[in-house]
């Protein structure tokens, strides 16, 4: 195995520990919030609020993350962030209103470098043949993290109330986890500071503002307008299959005959790992016909998966169930199956996306890497906090909606950005064999 193909697998598995800390988390974020305050009313935070500012704070903080790649290399600052994400996790195991905000905005700020840097490190250990592959490969290393923790929710998490003896032990293991996955960082090589030369102010302040000049001169390109369109779909269907679809699950009585239906958050999230392990290593096979065949084909499967989701959530879930636990009925009576065969659904269509933005991203941009996934976050982190903030107030059917709305247009989009990109490669590859 070469080198590459290392660093690739490792920054895999600590994205995977790190993740499995906080996805697991975050799935459960919302009903770990409403438990505590059963037990202590004078705790009134809310779990999309904090999510909220998360993604708001990340939107904003990618466009200073390529100046900090810039001056750390990608490995120091993927490092950084890391902590971040422990922190947030530890602070249920104490918890206080003003400190899970504060953390939140804390770990918006590392997501942004931690995200940028990980684009930026997979980068350099790919090239043109191989950059579809270790995508996948990433990929799929990185969604294992819905498996194990959400398993471990689905033990845990064997009563309609989380008690505070629950929330402790599911925090402690998920901060642990999280700390393994920081530490498994160390052991990735290369991603420093080609320059061995200390940088003065001067040379920090220049080059600051060289990447941030460069990342908006980016943005103004009309194939990354096109492609931000898809990474805004990729943000709102990120919100609704990590914070909002679980909760839904919980609050829907129907589900369960007990009334338990928040057990089945963990196997709802298990379902979606699962799917998004398959879509992972199965394009990350598939590097090469990819590169044949084109991105775009992969992209409209997950438009048709997305799709049928949709579809099927509208008329199996009540309405209200996003916001409150409710005995409403829905179109159809409601099924477990078909609620956890959507979670499947989703999990494999968002791998479809991401996989695919990753390697045209890769590709297309391998000159300015650092710029144009600083811009993929920021669009993507956006939409996230754009659909969380409405998330506490609209319903999930409304949601469904607006998520078929610009899958629509993030496909077309993106599609239209492949077929363009591969007539320019079609094109060279005429003039290299017409010399």
């Amino acid at each position: 195995m070469d080198r590459q193909l290392i660093n690739v697998v490792l920054l895999g598995l600590a994205f995977m520990l790190i993740f499995t800390a906080f996805q697991t988390g975050g799935m459960i974020q919302q009903t770990i919030v409403d438990s505590i305050h059963t037990d202590d009313t004078s705790y009134t935070a809310d779990g999309y609020t904090s999510l909220c500012i998360i993604y708001a704070v990340l939107a904003i903080a990618n466009w200073l993350a390529p100046s900090v790649i810039v001056i750390t290399g990608p490995r120091l600052a993927m490092f950084v962030g890391a902590i971040t994400y422990c922190l947030f996790i530890a602070n249920f195991l104490f918890p206080k209103v003003w400190v899970l905000y504060f953390l939140s905005f804390v770990i918006g700020l590392g997501a942004a470098i931690i995200w940028t840097g990980q684009g930026n490190y997979l980068t350099i250990n790919s090239n043109d043949e191989t950059m579809s592959r270790n995508s996948g490969i990433f990929w799929a290393l990185l969604q294992c993290s819905l498996l194990w923790g959400n398993l471990f929710v689905f033990f845990v998490f064997t009563e309609d109330h989380i008690k505070k003896e629950t929330r402790q032990l599911t925090y402690g293991v998920l901060t642990g986890v999280g700390i393994a996955g920081t530490v498994l960082l160390f052991f990735l090589r290369g991603g420093n500071r080609t320059s061995t030369e200390s940088l003065t102010l001067r040379d920090s302040f220049s080059e600051c503002v060289d990447a941030l000049v460069g990342a908006f001169r980016l943005l103004l390109t009309k194939k990354m307008c096109l492609l931000m369109i898809t990474a805004f779909y990729t943000g709102l269907e990120l919100c609704f299959f990590s914070g909002v679809y679980g909760t839904a699950i919980g609050n829907t009585n129907s589900l369960d005959s007990n009334g338990n239906a928040k057990r089945f958050i963990g196997i709802s999230g298990l379902l979606i790992g699962v799917g998004e392990i398959i879509g992972g290593a199965t394009f990350g096979l598939l590097g090469s016909k990819t590169n044949r065949y084109g991105r775009d084909p992969i992209v409209i499967l997950g438009y048709v998966l997305h799709m049928v989701a949709f579809f099927l959530v509208f008329i199996n879930i009540p309405a209200i169930a996003s916001l409150e636990k409710t005995n409403d009925p829905s179109y159809i009576d409601s099924s477990l199956s078909i609620a956890l065969f959507c979670s499947f659904l989703l999990g494999l269509g968002d791998a479809c996306y991401n996989t695919q933005l990753y390697s045209i991203f890769g590709v297309v941009y391998r000159d300015n890497s650092v710029p144009a996934f600083a811009l993929f976050k920021f669009v993507q982190s956006l939409a996230g906090a754009i659909a969380f903030f409405y998330s506490s107030y609209t319903d999930c059917h409304i949601q469904v909606l607006i998520l078929a709305i610009f899958a629509s247009l993030g496909t077309i989009s993106f599609s239209t950005v492949e077929w363009s990109a591969r007539k320019d490669r079609d094109a060279v590859g005429d003039t290299t064999h017409g010399d």
